[in-house]
């Protein structure tokens, strides 16, 4: 998969930026040195285009997830950071994910399938990848959801039944609204990182 890594401090956390539809992988890298200036960043691009517009996985429609692609490119991206930790030699353990729209989208789908993927996650206006799935045990994980109150992509209702979701699988949320949307402001991307501070 096409991405940057920069090293950051020894045996520091790794900032995984997962960019939104039509995006790549320097789109996340100023809300990366918000968050935690000193961490190893591994930033993706995704392997699908959409009218030759980067994304993580395929839709059918606005809001419609193709869910066998969805799947087959969770795993992908996982077995991929799962490579990338051995040749840049970084903590697997210490992965925070960071993500926005579709790159949120399938960072919340690898929580949704494997037991304590990531240290954390930070997801910036996502959606609930899949229903009807029994979640992985994701006690402790603590998750950040940042989301717009008059969000026409991401509603409220949306929000909420993710927040449910990761909640009863054990993960600690913490939901940050704002008002401006489906954009990330840079009020939510400090909420984050005032989040990140607190838990990290």
């Amino acid at each position: 998969m096409k991405h940057i890594f920069k090293q950051g401090a020894e045996d520091g956390h790794t900032l995984l930026l997962l960019h939104g539809t039509g995006g790549n992988e320097h789109d996340l890298l100023s809300l990366a040195s918000i968050i935690d200036p000193s961490a190893n960043i591994l930033s993706i691009r995704g392997n699908v285009l959409e009218n030759g517009m980067p994304r993580f996985f395929r839709r059918l429609a606005e809001g419609v997830f193709d869910e066998e692609d969805l799947k087959f490119r969770t795993k992908e991206l996982y077995d991929f950071i799962g490579e990338a930790s051995k040749t840049y030699s970084f903590n697997n353990e210490k992965v925070i994910a960071a993500g926005y729209s579709n790159g949120a989208n399938i960072a919340a789908s690898i929580l949704f399938h494997y037991s304590n993927p990531f240290a954390g996650a930070i997801l910036h206006h996502p959606m609930v990848p899949l229903r009807g799935m029994k979640l992985p045990n994701l006690t402790g994980v603590p998750v950040f959801i940042g989301a717009g109150s008059n969000d026409p992509i991401c509603t409220p209702q949306e929000t909420n039944e993710l927040e449910q979701h990761l909640t009863e699988a054990g993960a600690d949320v913490h939901v940050h609204w704002e008002q401006q949307g489906h954009q990330l402001t840079g009020t939510e991307a400090e909420a984050a990182a005032e989040w990140y501070k607190k838990i990290f």
